[in-house]
């Protein structure tokens, strides 16, 4: 990638920003004009913009506004997928997370194979491009059990885009495997998958992941499975958990780390920044840390989106935005502060809503397209690598299959209901029995 100087690029844009340039601190002046220039932001920069309030905020989201529409112009998009969280059953024990469950207790529950199965295939046939594959870290687990799952969907479904397991998944199924970062990687592409999520991230400094995940896989280990997948031809996106005890030389060094590696591999697709939900989370109701604060402000939220902009810029050019964490309303905001895509319709989200997100599991296709031209954009839908399927100049005439099934939610199965159902329940098993109930027969009994 290159980087240009936006100036020649959008003078007449530029001319309203100096306005503002003038009118703020110098430093932060300076900074701001470094990347317009298309000068690469250093640590203690990005940890300067981190402090920005009123016009010196507004000077910021207009800069990353700029810098987000000369690389993705004014489309805006999307992807149709389905998440499928095929147990909360996990050995670890991190502060943050309220999805998982220790294997003794009632709540915890595995999804049997032919469930998830027919999960692949509502998606489908809901319009879904992309299906993501997560979930907790079950004790004793086959070490062949993310091969073997990621194989039985692509029999079924080869078109279908399996976006699984993240760094931490990898790890442990690697060390269940008994193999290698590298040739556990490499029996997960031979068996289709698609792209990893670049979540477990967190925040990259040991010494905070020590305190809110101790035992979580560290910094050095997600760099290497990260790296090792890139070097394979895979994928990955790449987050950040921000809102907790961590300080803006952390945020702005994580980003600084996510750009070395961009730098070194090519293989990032996209940034998300995740804040912190700490309804349910243990650490919060526990006061872990005096310093524990109780997420981000919106404040923060719109500097962690606009700055990743500015600091990834050349290197990752797909900021997202989750309407999950923030809503949609704050969405449309974000996008106005360097982001270029909202994420997925998700059909289920467990992770974020057992934490407490209030902003539901589904969001059909039609009401993201309404957020995106409700701020004058252009509506794309994409797949998980960023490549346009459907550009919406104008809306379709009719409603899509996920637009009717979005009126009655209850069939996809939430977090909530999901753990209070016996035929689910998790039994000691080490990988997904091949049979069993599916959610639409439980339902149906339990009426």
């Amino acid at each position: 990638m290159t980087k240009n100087s936006y100036y020649e690029d959008f003078p007449n844009l530029y001319s309203g920003i100096e306005g503002i340039l003038n009118t703020i601190p110098s430093d932060i002046a300076r900074i701001l004009d470094n990347a317009l220039s298309g000068k690469e932001l250093s640590i203690s920069e990005g940890s300067r913009l981190f402090e920005t309030e009123g016009t010196s905020l507004l000077a910021l989201m207009a800069t990353a506004n700029l810098i987000r529409e000369s690389r993705n112009g004014d489309n805006i998009s999307y992807v149709v997928n389905r998440n499928i969280n095929f147990t909360n059953v996990c050995i670890k024990r991190c502060g943050f997370c309220a999805f998982s469950r220790d294997f003794r207790q009632e709540e915890g529950y595995f999804l049997p194979l032919n469930e998830i199965i027919r999960r692949v295939q509502e998606a489908i046939d809901l319009g879904a491009s992309e299906v993501c594959i997560q979930a907790g870290l079950p004790p004793k687990m086959e070490g062949s059990l993310y091969a073997d799952l990621t194989r039985a969907i692509k029999e079924r479904f080869p078109d279908v885009h399996i976006h699984g397991f993240s760094p931490e998944e990898v790890l442990y199924g690697s060390i269940r495997d008994k193999s290698s970062i590298k040739e556990y990687l490499l029996k997960l592409q031979n068996a289709g998958i698609g792209s990893l999520p670049g979540t477990s991230a967190e925040i990259l400094i040991q010494t905070i992941r020590d305190k809110i995940a101790p035992g979580r896989i560290t910094v050095e280990q997600w760099t290497e499975v990260i790296t090792t997948a890139h070097s394979l031809g895979i994928p990955t996106t790449s987050t950040i958990m921000f809102g907790h005890i961590e300080t803006n030389e952390h945020r702005a060094t994580h980003l600084s780390i996510l750009r070395d590696i961009q730098k070194s591999t090519g293989g990032f697709t996209e940034f998300v920044p995740l804040s912190f939900v700490h309804e349910e989370a243990p650490m919060f109701a526990q006061k872990m840390d005096n310093d524990l604060r109780p997420g981000a402000t919106g404040a923060e939220v719109i500097r962690m989106h606009a700055i990743a902009r500015l600091m990834l810029d050349g290197w990752i050019d797909n900021i997202q935005c989750s309407w999950v964490k923030e809503g949609p309303k704050l969405s449309q905001i974000l996008l106005e502060a360097g982001c270029n895509d909202l994420g997925g319709t998700l059909i289920n989200e467990s992770i974020s809503t057992a934490a407490g997100a209030s902003y539901g599991q589904l969001i059909p296709p039609s009401e993201l397209r309404r957020l995106i031209r409700d701020i004058g954009r252009i509506p794309v839908e994409r797949n998980t690598l960023y490549r346009p399927i459907h550009v919406y100049e104008e809306e379709p005439m009719y409603p899509e299959p996920l637009d009717f099934a979005a009126h009655s939610p209850e069939q996809f199965g939430s977090f909530v209901e999901l753990v209070k159902l016996q035929e689910f329940r998790y039994e000691g098993q080490r990988a997904p029995s091949l049979v069993g109930p599916t959610l639409p027969e439980v339902l149906a009994k339990n009426d």
